[in-house]
């Protein structure tokens, strides 16, 4: 038997997708099963046994007909038993409708039933605090009737060599290990998503205050001008506990960096979904036109908190769509002071500065 699990979209959505494959090689040791993603991705994926090969989703498919037909045809070739497509978009259709498989399971969508045996419906709500992104692609698996324990945590491996690396870098920086050391996602992936530089200054300042801890910052090199803006808005006493250069030159750099450290605190992205599959613990913020549900996975109020401007101030929603939110994302940042945020951060940090 042949499956293949289709995913493409960003860091985050393929390391949660990754369960799907976890929960099929559980159920099916001995069966080929095959992941689908882009090519961009496949960092967090490194050392995961629960697939047989990554089909990479290139910027050649995109952007050539020809290359994206091969790519087809190659699938085809492939005979595949079952497909389970998690993306459900029209990248991922024609490889559904290409591929042959007798069992073709994906989420429901009107128009769309012909392409699938097997549809499953979103959920609007999640039942448990596994969050709702998690429970949805669970769902996907409920046409196949699993006989077993379904995981339900994706997970990040990290190599001997990755933890050596991130050990000599911390002793290279002079990073005391024998304190806790708190990343701080201090931009998020674009300026909608970013918390206002001079309130995560402010929010770094309260996170230096709280004791003797080491502080690195997530920043993509081409952020570098936004890191510096909230160094520079720090008081001295915090740049002194601030170790600016320290940071990941690649995804498995950043993995690497983040497996030494205690928790993560800040924007919600990527870095914060790769900590949580390394068991770290997380405080988000939110941005105010995101709807924290669908993301706001294992939330326990300890080990993982998560912060929306809408829980402080949900008259400011009122009548108004996310559309009009994120236009107005500047505005809305502005009503979601860093007073509002220090309680729960004060809990979070006393909980695991002990």
């Amino acid at each position: 038997m042949k499956i293949l699990v289709i995913q493409q979209k960003m860091i985050g959505d393929v390391l949660v997708s990754s369960i799907l494959c976890d929960n099929l090689r559980k159920a099916y040791p001995k069966v080929q099963i095959d992941y689908m993603v882009y090519e961009s991705t496949i960092a967090v994926l490194q050392g995961n046994t629960s697939f047989d090969n990554l089909i990479l989703f290139q910027e050649k498919h995109q952007k050539n007909k020809w290359e994206y037909f091969k790519l087809l045809k190659s699938i085809r070739a492939e005979k595949y038993d079952i497909v389970i497509d998690a993306y459900s978009k029209l990248e991922s259709w024609l490889v559904v409708l290409f591929s042959g498989a007798k069992q073709k399971i994906s989420y429901w969508k009107k128009g769309r039933e012909f392409l699938y045996t097997d549809t499953v419906k979103r959920k609007k709500t999640s039942k448990t605090n596994l969050g709702l992104i998690i429970e949805q692609r669970l769902a996907l698996l409920n046409p196949l009737h699993l006989p077993i324990e379904l995981e339900t945590f994706p997970r990040i491996y990290v190599t001997k060599e990755e933890n050596d690396f991130a050990t000599a870098l911390f002793e290279s920086h002079g990073i005391d290990q024998s304190k806790k050391t708190i990343m701080v996602s201090i931009i998020g992936s674009s300026a909608d998503k970013t918390y206002p530089l001079e309130y995560m200054s402010q929010l770094v300042d309260f996170i230096a205050d709280k004791g003797d801890v080491n502080i690195l910052f997530n920043y993509f090199p081409k952020q570098i001008e936004e890191a510096k803006t909230i160094y520079d808005g720090c008081k001295e006493s915090t740049k002194q506990k601030i170790y600016f250069s320290v940071l990941g030159k690649s995804i498995r750099e950043f993995i690497a960096i983040m497996n030494h450290c205690d928790m993560i605190i800040g924007n919600d992205g990527g870095a914060i979904n790769m900590a949580k599959a390394l068991e770290k613990p997380s405080f988000i913020i939110f941005s105010p036109w995101i709807d924290k549900k669908g993301w706001a996975t294992f939330e326990d109020g300890i080990n993982h908190v998560s912060l929306h401007l809408k829980e402080f101030k949900p008259d400011l929603f009122e009548s108004k769509t996310a559309k009009i939110v994120k236009k107005e994302t500047v505005s809305f940042y502005r009503q979601f002071t860093p007073e509002l945020i220090y309680p729960l951060l004060n809990t979070f940090l006393e909980t695991h500065l002990k």
